[in-house]
């Protein structure tokens, strides 16, 4: 009898379960994520601080000027993604995830002695670029060490990594801000980020495509017409256009919360030197709801991918819906029901994080899944978060209400476009999976693919 359609008729040759070290090198790529978002995010809780140092009060271009630092790192960062991206396909993956990650943190304690606004940005352009040199190969190697099964899960374990740093970030970078000063709280980033770069350097790299090969054997280098694949896949490219809203919107909103907040907190409540405590309490609802909503999105995906084969991308399009309204009610309540919007908004905001990052993994070919990560950072930061702090600081100069209205629409055009997906992914995984290959190590089309 035969299957419904919309269950997968076909599942390639792969190993049971992970390979030897696989857990150890998830917990310490996980914890290298972790700073990674540490290293992002105390930026936007010294932010307010900063600002004060290096504007004067009332100047109209102070809140979109700041804003393009978070711009400035994110053009680095998108720009050389695809070039490391391209090297991760083709050297040691742990050699460049520690240069990457010693580079960055450098870079980061630095923006600690700028005493200008250009040296600061400067020194964010320099972040950039050692987090392009991690962010294409780490998911690649967790890729390879775990099979197609579980990547959902596995790669939010990965990703939960964000919510966890961002906090981290706001917590870490709010306190000392308030309690030294904003310059100790991007020295204090860097002792770690150091020593999780030279424990990388001892990390053996896994043959790539292990955990795909099947039917089609050992992996080889790709050839240009392969590359140009990607761009022919509808699920990678559907993904990407919506992880790009998603970026927009989340990108956006994380860097100007504590401002919005802590004006809130003027507004109805007359309070002043608000700043950490905001920052806390923010923190913890990003730690919480985004690590809970980060590994139950994972775990449903995998779950339903039984029974749907579009089960990803239904996964990240509800989640991503559902989360809009409650962006908006952040506007509209007032505290302490804003936090309670703003709880819910973040939980199903990082409902997508596996999911939406495993159908990168599972619909390109492994001789170029580090340029297909790569090329997706490029697309996602570029029409995302490169643009969202700029316009929606200048927006918000004017009023907050209406940039929280365009977060929420960016939002729903990420979920339209996850459910365009759903009728493509099946075809897109099977393609990139376990088939004949060309000279080039993709996979040959048959009748059945076609």
């Amino acid at each position: 009898m035969p299957k419904p359609a919309n269950v997968l008729p076909y599942e390639p040759v792969l190993p049971a379960g992970p390979a030897p070290g696989a857990r150890s090198a998830l917990a310490l790529l996980l914890t290298i994520n972790m700073f990674n978002y540490i290293d992002r995010y105390v930026l936007a809780a010294a932010e307010p601080e900063i600002q004060k140092h290096m504007f004067k009060p009332g100047d109209p271009n102070a809140e979109a000027l700041m804003g393009t630092l978070a711009t400035a790192f994110m053009v680095s960062y998108m720009v050389m993604a695809p070039v490391l991206g391209w090297l991760a396909d083709r050297m040691s993956r742990w050699v460049l995830v520690g240069l990457s990650v010693i580079a960055w943190s450098v870079a980061s304690g630095a923006s600690g002695l700028a005493q200008f606004f250009t040296m600061l940005l400067i020194t964010r352009l320099f972040v950039g670029i050692g987090e392009a040199g991690y962010g294409p190969a780490a998911p690649t190697i967790i890729s390879d060490l775990y099979p197609v099964a579980h990547r959902g899960a596995v790669l939010s374990w990965f990703y939960a990594a964000i919510p966890v740093g961002s906090a981290l970030g706001f917590v870490i970078g709010g306190l000392i801000t308030q309690h030294f000063s904003w310059r100790m709280a991007f020295y204090a980033v860097v002792p770690p980020g150091l020593l999780l770069g030279i424990i990388s350097f001892f990390m053996p790299d896994p043959p790539r495509g292990q955990s795909d090969q099947g039917a089609h054997g050992p992996v080889k280098k790709a050839s240009a017409a392969d590359y140009m694949i990607l761009l022919k896949t509808p699920s990678y490219v559907l993904d990407t256009l919506g992880m790009a809203a998603m970026t927009f919107a989340i990108g956006g909103i994380s860097f100007w919360i504590p401002k919005y907040f802590v004006g809130k907190y003027f507004e109805e409540q007359g309070r002043t030197g608000m700043l950490g405590r905001v920052n806390t309490i923010f923190g913890a609802i990003v730690v919480v709801a985004g690590l809970l909503a980060t590994l139950t999105g994972g775990w449903a995906g995998d779950k339903l991918r039984a029974r749907y084969a579009g089960s990803y991308f239904i996964v990240s399009a509800v989640g991503i819906l559902i989360a809009c309204p409650f962006v908006l009610g952040m506007v509209y309540f007032p505290f302490p029901w804003a936090w309670v919007m703003c709880a819910i908004a973040v939980f199903f905001l990082f409902f997508n994080t596996g999911p939406s990052n495993a159908i990168l993994a599972n619909v390109s070919h492994p001789s170029v899944r580090a340029t297909a990560f790569a090329m997706n950072i490029l697309v996602i930061h570029l029409l995302g978060d490169a643009a969202s702090p700029p316009i929606l600081g200048k927006i918000g100069h004017y009023s907050w209400n209406v940039a929280f209205i365009v977060v929420a629409a960016a939002m729903a055009l990420a979920g339209v476009l996850w459910l365009w997906g759903v009728k493509h992914l099946q075809r897109d995984t099977e393609m990139a999976g376990a088939r004949p290959t060309t000279p080039g190590g993709f996979p040959v089309q048959t009748k059945e693919t076609k």
